[in-house]
């Protein structure tokens, strides 16, 4: 089918355009100054997250208009609409992370909400910060109309007197602060430079992360997902998408043809090479759940267990996303997996080819040190890695990236929440070799799932950043680096071993064979569970209330309906 003559018969925008009895529906198209051509040719979503939050999102209408440029030139009519982000820098570190997590699913279900309310009949869905990427993915594959993601790009670097720095630094800096390291000025000055662009934060944080998925799980187009915000050539992949798209229409190419099994895998893979977030463990399950297809955490590890690190960037290494993409970008990463067997050369992508296809002539680049190659890693394990032990049975995570030692056993210090934790920190009131618990913090507990980086931050800052280890239920964000781990499951709100630990306790973690244990034998922690008692929560209305009630575990996604597996029909052949 040529993408200029589609056929409506069996598009969802039928039931609002085609036919008599759709002529009030016709007049609203009109007063928005459509013409009949474009009311009978086949419409097609250009969802943001475009907010004045933070400049992860702050371009996202901008680069709207260049993808209705290249659907319009493909003979289609796009509709633009937009959904919310919460941005997990202004959210961190206190009450206002509650909502990150659950804001990944407001974000799917909105999109889908406004594309099933209208009947379009495909998707260009834009993205910049954290929960905006997979959210914005999820959306994709349970809709299952054809479907191409792009990702806002990342910030450029700042520079503090002559050093280049991220909002890491920042985050870090206020431990120096803490110590007396770095002045009042110093700060002042720090926080003014560091983030002096639009793009979203700039190391292999959370939404640099979920970029790299985007090209690896097939759904952004080659090089698209690195190229920096400010970047006025990011225009061309956005044009590039619009059209792509309709040709994706005209040949029924659809999110579920692309993301299978192997594309997960392929996912999961570039996560661990180039040491990624920690909240990919969460996403990927999500992502997978949505298309039916059972890729728990304990999935995800296996493929985190057996790919090379060979990326060395931030948080871990030394480069950020620019320096990657000038590099030679995600291909170049995705080429060298390739070439020594760590990815499914045979998954389909949005381009209309597989990614072998895609890669055959992206040529190594032996002038870089940003990726190594694969059979010459920085590590022969990924940079993320999976846990699992009587602490939690259900699983954990840790990023490795750039640690030198992975084992690790101390007692036990807990604090209930994130807030109790930071505080204790900040006046200094922990000792090297202990582990810091924060519990309650999980997907039902916070609820929310908060990420802990002004914690983490506040350690390295004063220098303790590897001389203690931390363990949550709760999250890390992209930016956390040492022995942090995160996703413990069960959460102490069911009753997860971790709600029953006691100060003293002693916890070996081996991010080598993969444990996480508590030195308690099984009738002890039995004592305990018949002890425990659940911990009232505050949250007991409104959208945090609701989250709380449908959300299942870390170890599947922290998802909240019974996704594909359980449809009877997709909206996409309604």
């Amino acid at each position: 089918m040529d993408a200029k003559t589609f056929s409506k018969a069996n598009l969802p925008s039928r039931h609002v355009t085609e036919g008599a009895s759709r002529a009030p529906h016709r007049s609203y198209y009109y007063a928005m100054g459509l013409s009949a051509e474009e009311i009978h040719q086949p419409f097609v979503g250009v969802a943001t997250c475009w907010n004045e939050a933070a400049p992860c999102n702050i371009a996202l209408s901008r680069q709207a208009q260049v993808v209705k440029k290249g659907v319009v030139a493909a003979s289609g009519t796009p509709r633009e609409f937009t959904t919310i982000t919460v941005t997990d820098g202004i959210a961190m570190g206190h009450a206002g992370m509650k909502a990150s997590l659950a804001s990944r699913e407001v974000i799917a279900d909105s999109v889908e909400l406004t594309m099933r309310g209208h009947c379009y009949d495909a998707l260009v869905g834009l993205a910049g910060c954290d929960k905006s990427l997979p959210g914005m993915m999820m959306a994709m594959v349970r809709l299952n109309v054809p479907s191409i993601f792009i990702y806002g790009g990342s910030i450029l670097p700042g520079s503090f007197r002559g050093r280049e720095v991220t909002v890491l630094d920042v985050f870090e800096g206020v431990g120096r602060h803490l110590t007396g390291e770095l002045s009042d000025e110093d700060l002042a000055e720090l926080e003014s430079v560091a983030c002096p662009s639009a793009g979203a934060c700039g190391a292999q944080f959370t939404a640099n992360t979920m970029a790299t998925v985007s090209e690896a799980i097939g759904l952004a187009l080659p090089y698209s997902a690195g190229a920096p915000a400010p970047y006025e050539f990011r225009d061309r992949f956005c044009h590039a998408a619009g059209e792509q798209v309709m040709e994706l229409l005209a040949r029924q190419l659809r999110p579920r043809d692309i993301v299978t099994r192997k594309a997960l895998e392929n996912a999961a893979t570039v996560v661990a090479a180039s040491g990624g977030s920690t909240n990919a463990g969460l996403h990927l399950p999500a992502i997978a759940h949505e298309c039916g297809i059972d890729f728990d955490l304990f999935e995800v590890a296996k493929i985190f267990k057996r790919t090379p690190y060979i990326a060395d960037l931030k948080p871990g290494g030394k480069y950020i996303a620019k320096d990657m993409f000038e590099a030679g970008g995600i291909p170049l990463l995705m080429k060298t997996l390739l070439d020594h067997g760590y990815l499914h050369g045979d998954c389909m992508t949005v381009t209309g080819r597989t990614i072998a296809e895609n890669l055959e002539h992206v040529d190594w680049n032996a002038e870089q040190d940003v990726v190594r190659p694969a059979d010459n890693p920085i590590s022969p394990t990924g940079g993320v890695v999976g846990l699992s032990g009587n602490l939690a049975p259900d699983g954990a995570i840790v990023k490795v990236a750039g640690m030198t030692n992975l084992h690790f056993r101390g007692p036990a210090r807990c604090f209930d929440t994130e807030e109790e934790c930071f505080q204790a920190v900040s006046r200094g009131e922990y000792q090297e070799g202990d582990v810091l618990v924060i519990r309650y913090e999980g997907p039902k507990g916070g609820p929310g799932m908060r990420e802990m980086l002004s914690t983490t931050s506040a350690l390295y800052g004063q220098g303790m950043g590897n001389k203690v280890a931390l363990i949550t239920d709760g999250r890390f964000s992209g930016a956390t680096r040492g022995f942090c781990i995160g996703h413990i499951s069960p959460e102490a709100a069911v009753g997860g071993p971790i709600g029953l630990l006691k100060d003293g306790d002693i916890i070996e973690i081996d991010a080598v064979a993969g444990t996480i244990d508590v030195e308690l034998d099984e009738a002890e922690l039995g004592r305990r569970r018949q002890e425990w008692q659940p911990r009232e929560t505050d949250y007991r209305s409104g959208a945090l209330w609701k989250y709380a009630q449908t959300v299942g575990s870390a170890r599947k996604g922290a998802v909240t309906h019974p996704g594909g597996a359980a449809e009877t029909v997709c909206y996409a052949d309604q």
